[in-house]
């Protein structure tokens, strides 16, 4: 649809109303852009279609594994041994140390990563602040493997060489959870530091026009305000967590806390000992991909069972975040 102005509207120039000209205010077709559109919709497609084709995967060889008559789908919820090679598939010695050693990784990543966000964000000066968030990034593209080798080799020998050497085993559950919260440091600070530098300076100044100090700023007004994008932080910190592999397939161990019941996993309390060694799902997949799996067999099918709850595990965090995001979203004007 076209729309003309006249050329008596006062909205023209005096020469557009002597010429009579008019203005057309249709959208012009640019090639260019219609290209980079078409791009990027078929970026979008090709991520939407990928997910799909993992999920599919994921869920058609499971059900194939849970379709065998050695495994039953109930065991594998409830089972507190996971021992393929006499048909026992409880999940739960996989899950608890992938969520102890989770759990570890956080106590340490997300104090010193908030306060080193809120150093960043209310205190640093700004030539500080670009030299430090730099250095902090480019621990996130250390590879993995080498931050197993670090808790194998440094953490590890620390840690025996503090609590002590019958207390801690070479491999362990302990150094691998700390070196996974070195590990995800760097994404809790950026998107911890992001969240806050988005609260508007106006908050700030009335905080200091009432008298407020610094700290009492970022604590008590800072922080609230920036709920929601701290939130995002914790569970996609988390999330890194849990799907993280080398460092645990290399420092934790490679064999599962197996117990005859879970009356004796809780008993002795060695469910949750953090010095010794402790197989993770992702640990699991590694070693067993990694030698000789034949194609069909129980133990290849035993990895996409393993790895879609995984996959139900990350996408339900990422829901959570989604929601706490959506509840406690500030929006500022």
């Amino acid at each position: 649809m076209h729309r003309e102005i006249s050329a008596r509207s006062p909205q023209l120039g005096a020469p557009q109303r002597l010429a009579g000209a008019h203005i057309d205010l249709t959208r012009q077709r640019r090639p260019g852009e219609m290209v980079v559109q078409a791009f990027l919709y078929l970026c979008a497609a090709v991520s939407i279609f990928t997910t799909i084709g993992i999920v599919v995967v994921l869920v058609n060889t499971a059900v194939h594994f849970f379709a065998r008559p050695e495994v039953t789908f109930l065991d594998f919820l409830t089972g507190i041994s996971w021992q393929p090679r006499i048909n026992a598939f409880g999940i739960w010695p996989l899950l608890l140390m992938t969520l102890l050693i989770s759990f570890i990784g956080m106590l340490i990543a997300l104090p010193v990563g908030l306060m080193i966000a809120i150093y960043l964000s209310e205190y640093a000066p700004p030539k500080v602040r670009s030299a430090l968030k730099p250095i902090l990034e480019i621990l996130a593209g250390v590879p993995t493997v080498v931050y197993g080798y670090f808790a194998l080799t440094f953490m590890t020998p620390l840690l025996r060489s503090l609590i002590g050497a019958d207390v801690v085993q070479i491999y362990n559950v302990a150094s691998a959870g700390l070196v996974v919260g070195i590990l995800i440091l760097p994404l809790v600070t950026s998107m911890s530091e992001d969240a806050l530098r988005a609260v508007p300076m106006s908050l700030r100044e009335a905080a200091y026009g009432v008298g407020a100090t610094k700290l009492e700023t970022s604590v008590s007004i800072v922080l609230p305000a920036a709920l929601s994008g701290l939130a995002a932080a914790v569970i996609v910190a988390i999330s890194r967590a849990i799907g993280e592999t080398m460092v645990v397939a290399i420092a934790a161990g490679a064999g599962p806390r197996n117990f005859a019941s879970w009356g004796d996993a809780i008993n002795n309390m060695a469910l949750v000992n953090p010095f010794t060694a402790g197989e993770t799902m992702t640990g699991y997949m590694v070693r067993i991909s990694g030698g000789d799996i034949s194609y069909n067999s129980v133990d290849y099918d035993s990895l996409f069972a393993v790895g879609l709850v995984l996959f139900a595990m990350t996408l339900g965090l990422n829901i959570v975040s989604r929601r706490i995001v959506r509840r406690f979203r500030e929006v500022y004007e």
